[in-house]
């Protein structure tokens, strides 16, 4: 039997209780949104006693389906004002699942403001202080957890930057090494995690088990088929398990839509030096691990390890949003220097988008030279140490882009945009406009399709067929974040019909259930329902569905196009009862 798990900070309790029946049915980001969408005031203060923080697995977590240990994080977002999903690779989400929790709901403020962990094992929780763990980053703090519970744990934290409320700040999660190396990293929950004086979660796996299954040999029949499609897949088998997700610097470069300089370019003149091929090259070279999954499952491992000049750990494969927002979007060719802020962000807690963007901003502001490693570097050490500086690069682009006079900022509902300009790539903007959780690639990967050819074609250069990818993509996106599973799933997903039927068949075998391919849609489209539903009494009008005006106004080289999709068809992207 799965069962929610609250845990009120204002008087330390901790309480579980069936899944109400509002609730069933859903997991992951179906989960978190809902749960916000009944229980959280959407006008309330983002780091006061009213918002709740909610960690969910997926419909799909705790069996061995490929690539369903995902979990979600939720709350209103300190960032955008609005409602906000994150979701994570490590080891969380599995073991949450497998010892029967749906949901962790955090509620309330410690009255003392003090900080406390939270230890949840098979049928036990207890909260404890953690003031000893005050001022850590999540490398060592994990390091002291470790020593207390031991190896085998999952841990949940926050760094400086959750402690410090920043608006930019991740909550970390650990990948099967016990390294803090994942992160729920968009909209600061961090800082959430923060507001409720939690540092960190200890998930004891001790006595878990296969979550139960309805019709196991039908279960199991599916996820076979589901894993054949992934493991025949060009892209998850043999593109991402190689190059990592650096794979698309080139390919996004080539195709004239890598943000560079703060968003003044589509190319990138040092690209192929922190391109997917360059980072397994040097990988190779020094003997580290170029091929590795980032949570137990996983048949895709597209996460490796990147090592230094001396075989050292440095941190895992930085990603091509890490990678792009480090590297061409500030000016830096160098794959050492990026992956060294990478473990930094990492360390401190805080978006790599994000930051990234921030520092970007910060740079066309005057603050620090394009292509100024060393100067980036000295920036975020600012972050970790909580100065004036610091504080401001670690709340945001958007804060930045005010502090120090910048008018082009690329956020949306005052969330950085990822490594795709909506110029070059106009069905990816589409979804940064009118996603509900601000700017987010992974909310509808037009990407695919615009540029990969994956489920078809559609022009990035032109408005028209933009509008229908993305609000298809949108929905279909909502499910599988709802089911638990990796976005890259969507790869096979889109080419192989029977990869999407698959997932259909071992959610209906889990659960006794006769759901449709047009069943999951609708559950897809519900969820953002319920989101856009919580945005619009927090106060979101169409006006937030919009990029910039100077993606609209400024040419963006080589291909000198501008966004141009009318604001018309923006409105009705996520309009599906008309």
């Amino acid at each position: 039997m799965f069962q929610f798990i609250r845990v009120n900070m204002a008087d330390l309790s901790v309480k579980t209780e069936d899944i109400p029946k509002e609730y069933e049915g859903l997991g992951g980001r179906g989960l978190t949104s809902a749960i916000l969408a009944k229980e959280v005031e959407p006008t309330c203060s983002a780091i006061g006693p009213n918002n709740k923080l909610i960690f969910a697995p997926g419909l799909l977590g705790g069996t061995n389906c490929a690539n369903s240990g995902r979990i979600s994080v939720g709350a209103k977002s300190p960032l955008t004002g609005g409602i906000k999903e994150a979701n994570s690779g490590g080891q969380a989400g599995q073991y949450l699942a497998r010892l029967g929790i749906a949901a962790i709901v955090l509620e309330g403020l410690p009255q003392d403001g003090k900080l406390y962990k939270l230890w949840v094992g098979k049928d036990k929780y207890e909260l404890s202080p953690a003031e000893d763990l005050k001022g850590l980053g999540n490398y060592a703090t994990i390091d002291r957890l470790r020593e207390q519970f031991g190896g085998k744990a999952g841990f949940i934290s926050i760094g400086q930057a959750g402690e410090w409320k920043l608006a930019g700040a991740s909550v970390a999660f650990t990948d099967k090494e016990g390294r803090p190396t994942r992160h729920a990293g968009r909209g600061g929950l961090g800082a959430v995690m923060g507001s409720k004086g939690l540092k960190a979660i200890i998930i004891d796996p001790t006595g878990g088990e296969i979550a139960p299954i309805k019709d196991k040999e039908a279960f199991n029949q599916a996820a076979k088929r589901f894993a054949k499609a992934l493991q025949e897949h060009p892209v998850t088998s043999q593109g991402l398990p190689t190059y990592g997700t650096d794979i698309l610097i080139n390919i996004i470069n080539e195709a004239g839509g890598l943000p560079t300089r703060n968003f003044s370019s589509g190319r990138f003149e040092g690209a192929d030096k922190v391109s997917g091929e360059t980072l397994n090259k040097i990988t190779a070279e020094r003997k580290g691990n170029p091929t590795h999954g980032c949570m137990s499952g996983c048949v895709i491992r597209c996460s490796g390890i990147f090592v230094d000049k001396n075989g050292q750990y440095v941190s895992k494969w930085p990603e091509y949003e890490t990678v792009w927002a480090w590297g061409p979007n500030c000016g830096i060719d160098d794959l050492d220097a990026i992956a060294r802020i990478d473990r930094a962000c990492d360390d401190i807690g805080v978006d790599t988008i994000e930051i990234g963007n921030a520092v970007a901003v910060a740079m066309e502001g005057g603050l620090k030279a394009f292509g100024d490693a060393a100067g980036v570097e000295e920036l975020i050490a600012e972050v970790g140490k909580g100065t004036p500086l610091g504080r401001i690069l670690g709340s945001g682009a958007g804060l930045v882009g005010k502090v120090f006079g910048v008018h082009r900022v690329p956020v949306v509902k005052n969330q950085a945009l990822p490594a795709y300009d909506p110029r070059a790539v106009k069905g990816v903007g589409v979804t940064y406009a009118t996603s509900p959780m601000g700017a987010d690639h992974t909310a509808g990967y037009a990407v695919a399709t615009n540029i990969m050819n994956v489920g078809g074609q559609v022009d990035p250069l032109k408005s028209e067929g933009q509008v229908e990818l993305s609000s298809s993509l949108q929905a279909v996106t909502a499910f599988i974040d709802t089911a638990g599973l990796c976005l890259f799933v969507a790869f096979p997903v889109m080419d192989i019909p029977d990869a999407f039927a698959a997932i259909v068949d071992m959610v209906n075998a889990k659960y006794g259930l006769n759901l449709t391919s047009d069943d999951v849609n609708t559950l897809g489209k519900r969820v953002l329902g319920m989101e856009k539903d919580f945005n619009r009494r927090a106060g979101f009008t169409s006006l937030d569905d919009r990029l910039p005006e100077f993606f609209r106004t400024e040419k963006l080289p080589p291909h000198n196009t501008v966004f141009d999709v009318p604001d018309a068809d923006l409105d009705s992207v996520l309009d599906f009862d008309s």
